[in-house]
């Protein structure tokens, strides 16, 4: 019975765990000490975005990139993104977002850079949820 409260501590946390949720518009979601990233895909219009957040301000740089870290690392970076929440969520969207998901998908870590802020996201875990989001797609009827 003793070694039972530490089998909780072993367990990861869902809020720690890259997360895929299907529906209308599927999300994919992972949470850090420090920060949140968020993806979704509208297969309807189609539209993907990543909006990353923290709980304080981000720089408001001209520039938002996302570097992943790994076997097939890489670097984007647009001049189109927004800023939201109060100025603490950054987001970008697309219509493609290839590159994007074989980074987080194929890489170690990925790296949210706004000026000289650098938000890092450990992408253990986070395949499988990846490749789920890849298949979100209408349902049969909408």
């Amino acid at each position: 019975m003793r070694f039972l409260p530490w089998l909780f501590l072993m367990i990861p946390l869902q809020a720690q765990a890259w997360t895929f949720t299907p529906g209308l518009i599927c999300r994919l979601s992972h949470e850090t000490e420090t920060a949140e990233i968020e993806l979704t895909f509208d297969p309807r219009v189609p539209l993907y975005s990543v909006t990353v957040s923290r709980g304080a301000a981000l720089p408001q740089a001209d520039v938002f990139s996302m570097r992943f870290v790994g076997p097939q690392g890489r670097m984007i970076s647009t001049n189109r993104h927004s800023f939201g929440d109060g100025g603490t969520a950054v987001t970008a969207q697309d219509s493609g977002f290839g590159n994007v998901l074989d980074g987080l998908q194929f890489n170690q870590v990925a790296e949210a850079i706004l000026g000289d802020t650098v938000l890092r996201f450990p992408l253990n875990g986070a395949a499988d949820p990846v490749a789920a989001f890849r298949k979100c797609e209408v349902a049969a009827g909408v």
